[in-house]
Formats: C-alpha cells, sequence, structure tokens
C-alpha cells in the first residue's frame, strides 16, 4: 500500500519558497539599516548634547511603540493590505533618514527634533512587526510556518549583528551626512519588493476584523484568548524576557567586558559579536536540524538555558568561559524566540491573528521599555553585574512557573 501521509517539511522550506525568499533577505537588510541608523545618529547626538537624559530617552522611543501601539497596528494589518503597512513603514524609516541627513547638514538639529524622529523610527518598526506576520502565514503553508518564523528571526538577528559594523563603515567612511543618506538604500528592496508580491495577508483565511480599530483591543483580545493556555503562556514568556533580561546584555557589556580583564574596544566587540553570533547559528541549527519542534517544553527549555547562560555570564570571571556561553545563550534566545512566535502563529485564531500577534508584540517588545528601569533601580540598588544576574534568575524561576500554567491548561482541555 502507498502511504498517504503528508511529506515532511524540508529544511529551509522557507529559503525555497519563491515568494517568501526574497522577502528573507530584504527584511534582513532594512532590520540592518535600522540598526545601522541607531549607529549613526546615537554617536551624533551624543557628540552635539552630551545627554544622559537623551541617551536614556533613545531607548524609551524605540520601544514605547510596541507597548502602546502594537495591537492597533495589529488590527489595522487585519483590516487592510500588508503590503501597504509595510510600505509606509518602510517609508517612514526612510523619512527619518532622510530628515536626519538634512537636520545634520544644516546643523538645524535640536532636541525636541531628535526626540519627534526617534519615536516615528520606534513607531515603523511596531508598525511592521504585525504585518510582517500575517505576510509569512501567507507566504507558507501551516506546515512550514515554523520554518518561516526561524528563518525570518535568523535574517533579522543578521541584520542586527552587521548593522554595527556597517553603521560605523558608513559614518567612518561617508560622514553623518552622506552615511544616513546612503542608508535610505537599504530599506528600497522591501519597498520594492511589496510592490511586486501577491498577497496582501489575507489570502489563507478570511477577512473577520473589527469594524472600529481601538487601542484598547488588547484586553478584548486576551480575554477571549485566555482559554488557550499555551498561546497566553508563551506571550507571557516572552514579556517575561523582555523585562527581565531584555537589552541588559547589550548595555551592560562595556562593565562586563572592563571586569574580565578585557577593555579594549576589541575584546568588548568580540564580546557583543559573540551573543549576536549565537543568534544567527541557532536559527541555522535550528533549521538544519529541526530536531526542536515548536512546543512549550521546548519554548520553556530555551528560555531556561537563556537564564542560566546569561546568570553564568555574569557571574564568571573568565573571559572565555563568557565568551562561549554568550554564544550558547545567543542560540538559546534564538530558540525561544522562534519556537514561541511559531505557537502564537498556530495557536492564533482565525481572523485574530493580527491583534493576536499585537499582543505578542507589546509583550516581547514593549515590555523592553522596562527592562532598563529595571536594570538602572536593581544596577543602582546592588550593582550592575548582581542586577543581570539576578534578572536572569527570576527569568529561570519565570519560564518554569509559564510552563507549569501551559500544562494546567492541557490538563484541564483533556479533562473536559
Amino acid at each position: 500500500m502507498t502511504s498517504t501521509q503528508p511529506a515532511a517539511p524540508r529544511r529551509f522550506a522557507a529559503l525555497r519558497n519563491r515568494h517568501s525568499r526574497p522577502y528573507l533577505f530584504t527584511a534582513g537588510l532594512s532590520m540592518m539599516g535600522d540598526n545601522n541608523e541607531h549607529v549613526i545618529t546615537y554617536w551624533v547626538l551624543w557628540e552635539k548634547f552630551h545627554s544622559p537624559a537623551l541617551v536614556g530617552f533613545e531607548v524609551i522611543s524605540h520601544w514605547l511603540p510596541f507597548l502602546l501601539l502594537s495591537v492597533w497596528f495589529g488590527t489595522l494589518a487585519e483590516r487592510f493590505d500588508c503590503r501597504r503597512l509595510i510600505n509606509i513603514s518602510q517609508g517612514l524609516f526612510m523619512f527619518v533618514s532622510i530628515m536626519w541627513g538634512v537636520l545634520f547638514a544644516t546643523g538645524t538639529l535640536q532636541m525636541w527634533m531628535a526626540c519627534v524622529l526617534l519615536v516615528l523610527h520606534g513607531m515603523a518598526g511596531s508598525m511592521w512587526g504585525p504585518a510582517e506576520q500575517l505576510l509569512l502565514h501567507d507566504f507558507v503553508q501551516r506546515d512550514e510556518l515554523p520554518s518561516a518564523v526561524r528563518l525570518n528571526a535568523t535574517f533579522r538577528s543578521l541584520g542586527v549583528l552587521f548593522g554595527p559594523a556597517v553603521g560605523s563603515a558608513l559614518l567612518l567612511g561617508l560622514g553623518p551626512v552622506w552615511g544616513i543618506w546612503a542608508n535610505v538604500a537599504f530599506y528600497l528592496p522591501m519597498q520594492i519588493l511589496m510592490m511586486r508580491i501577491p498577497f496582501t495577508g489575507h489570502s489563507r483565511e478570511p477577512d473577520a476584523a473589527p469594524a472600529r480599530v481601538t487601542i484598547v483591543d488588547s484586553v478584548r483580545v486576551l480575554r477571549r484568548v485566555w482559554f488557550n493556555r499555551v498561546l497566553v503562556s508563551m506571550i507571557i514568556l516572552s514579556g517575561l524576557t523582555a523585562v527581565t533580561v531584555g537589552n541588559a546584555l547589550q548595555v551592560s557589556m562595556p562593565i562586563f567586558a572592563g571586569r574580565l580583564g578585557s577593555g579594549s574596544g576589541t575584546a568588548y566587540g568580540v564580546l557583543l559579536f559573540a551573543n549576536g553570533a549565537g543568534a544567527v547559528l541557532g536559527g541555522f541549527l535550528l533549521e538544519s536540524t529541526r530536531a526542536i519542534k515548536p512546543s512549550t517544553k521546548w519554548a520553556v527549555i530555551s528560555s531556561v538555558i537563556f537564564g542560566i547562560t546569561t546568570l553564568t555570564f555574569a557571574t564568571s570571571h573568565s573571559y572565555l568561559l563568557a565568551m562561549i556561553v554568550l554564544v550558547i545563550g545567543g542560540v538559546a534566545n534564538m530558540g525561544s524566540m522562534s519556537i514561541t512566535q511559531s505557537i502564537v502563529q498556530l495557536e492564533a485564531p482565525a481572523g485574530e491573528r493580527g491583534r493576536v500577534f499585537g499582543v505578542y508584540g507589546m509583550f516581547s517588545a514593549g515590555l523592553r521599555t522596562f527592562n532598563g528601569l529595571t536594570l538602572s533601580v536593581l544596577g543602582t540598588a546592588i550593582g550592575v553585574t548582581r542586577s543581570v544576574a539576578l534578572v536572569a534568575a527570576m527569568l529561570i524561576i519565570g519560564a518554569v512557573a509559564a510552563g507549569v500554567f501551559a500544562a494546567s491548561g492541557r490538563r484541564r482541555s483533556s479533562a473536559t
């Protein structure tokens, strides 16, 4: 007898798909442009204003739009053509880069102008997220969704990994004015692609968006999906990672480099690169081996490993050990992020996927707004290195609790 069981999805299935493949590459370029802009503008803003308050606002302005607007942008993604929303987001990125260059060139930059542009940049990123996830759902079949999510996160991580190097090259080679204007080119491929692809983000499911678009929809969506404890636990787990470890490793890396006795710029850069390289390596390993399936068990395990490696890094006095655990932590963080996103994709109710991903973005990205506050308060009280160790321990405990919460939901469903 011939088997009628469907074939398992191929490795790198999303890269083999003629529609998702160009999106992955252009998404990586756009993320590189995002990070290039940070490198150039943060340097210029510090040289001009020397304002610690503005440095803090740079972090807040990047993540606060995710916290406040992700669900609203998710609702827009359900109602409108996702290609056009991504066009708007990329156009907003380009507009901000152009305006930075104009203000740099004319010498008219003021602090309030910088704050406005920083907020617009953050809004562009939060608008992009839900529309992107709906397009990924359109590009591939359901069994290939985990591949699309993993590879999308991997290519984005490539942009984040090499963005600082490329941004520095633009700054040093072309100067801040022409460097930031040249950065516009990194967003152009995505703009062109959105004008050519046939998918809208609504091809596989009927439109079921609400007649009105309201920011408070996050509460309503959470109420409607609360019965699905697997889905809710993944949203909570992503938010827990954001509010505990979040950006703590990146912003505190100079302190750790100095404590490890390697405070030189090169050694500091190697530590940053090790963490980013781990994320990229993790994405390709997960996709090539397919040994880890998108499940709550592996989401929790990945998060716990990420917490353990962060805790080890924060308490280590060996530079070599620190590098090793940073790479392993990057792999684990990529696993946790891609698995939680895959589960949210698979579990989100039809017709509410945009809003559910809006809630996911509010937790996974928006709560990073408070990570800086957490690190600042704890760092003042007990020191930065101890505070990183403490939030890592909090992540480990919280991840286990999220797993127990999801398991109790499965038992309840089985009992009924």
